[in-house]
């Protein structure tokens, strides 16, 4: 008889533990994380006789992802959710013990209960222009790490570093090159990212990450799902009439991609009609300058929203015309 069960997901370098709840009841077991261990999992849910089941894992890089499209490919219902959920619902359950094995069922009551969105593997192109700026990124990170170090360097390293900024710098340059192809190679990518540069404040290089962090637009009905994805939807701080905290950014979102807009934002508030008016009224009204910016840069997740959204390049002027 086929079954419908939960699968919590505690994910590693190199293992993977599950824990199967039947019957408000664990079965528990390790994996290697690896196509062998994947092919096991799929053989041991069999032995338990699950043959649909909602499997549940932390969103924590590169780990879980082989693991997650294994199992959607198999046709069951995957969820990969924020860390943060499953942190405030071990808060919520008192839970004072951390293991690998708790941790994979605490990941399966989660599931239980809370019953997340299901999960999508992003389309193959989209992957691969996430890996390639993910790449550049980690090389800028590098650049920087050497830059500073050859600061304060001894003379007898300095050459060493300048030969390691020199090979740094050509391959930033070449994994440029490559997002560029590779985005131009795909009609799709091309064309929102011709519909992004429309957008004044936004550059190639924010294009790019944008493309390479939103895994679908559809997947958003409005505006404020992609902000509340970003981080960039406001967070209150309220309690009976003593406690008035200011709002502030949830920050609970793609963290990279968020960081990526603070600067567009700002350049936005200077060269982009909307922002500009927007920001100006804010300051006008007595608000910090950061609350400014970040404000500014709610307001421009929200008009990269409509641009992907309605496939028609940004308007400044759509509003005037509206009224």
């Amino acid at each position: 008889m086929e079954t419908y069960q939960v699968l919590g997901i505690d994910i590693a370098k190199h293992k993977f533990d599950v824990a199967l709840l039947i019957n408000h009841k664990f079965k528990t077991k390790i994996f290697s994380n690896n196509l062998t261990g994947f092919e096991a999992l799929l053989d041991w849910l069999k032995k338990q006789n699950v043959n649909q089941v909602h499997a549940c894992l932390e969103a924590t890089g590169c780990y879980g992802h082989p693991l997650a499209a294994y199992l959607f490919q198999q046709d069951f219902i995957v969820s990969v959710v924020n860390p943060a959920r499953i942190k405030a619902f071990a808060q919520s359950q008192l839970t004072r013990n951390k293991t690998d094995k708790l941790d994979a069922k605490l990941i399966a009551q989660f599931c239980q209960l809370m019953k997340p969105t299901a999960w999508q593997p992003l389309p193959a192109a989209t992957q691969t222009l996430h890996a390639l700026v993910q790449r550049r990124n980690s090389l800028l990170d590098l650049q920087q790490q050497e830059a500073n170090r050859l600061i304060q360097a001894d003379i007898a390293i300095k050459p060493s570093i300048e030969a390691v900024l020199t090979m740094l710098n050509e391959q930033i340059k070449l994994i440029e090159q490559t997002i560029e192809k590779h985005i131009n190679d795909h009609p799709d990518l091309r064309q929102k990212r011709d519909l992004l540069l429309t957008i004044n404040g936004i550059g190639k290089t924010t294009a790019h990450l944008i493309l390479a962090s939103i895994p679908d637009i559809s997947q958003f009905k409005h505006a404020k799902q992609l902000a509340a994805y970003t981080g960039l939807n406001p967070q209150q701080h309220q309690s009976g009439s003593s406690v008035q905290g200011r709002t502030r950014l949830s920050k609970i979102g793609h963290a990279q991609l968020r960081k990526a807009l603070y600067f567009p934002a700002i350049a936005a508030a200077k060269h982009n009609p909307l922002i500009r008016a927007f920001s100006v009224k804010l300051k006008q009204a007595g608000k910090a300058p950061m609350c400014v910016i970040a404000a500014s840069m709610r307001k421009l997740i929200h008009i990269i929203f409509g641009v992907l959204k309605s496939g028609k390049p940004f308007d400044a002027n759509f509003l005037a015309k509206t009224a």
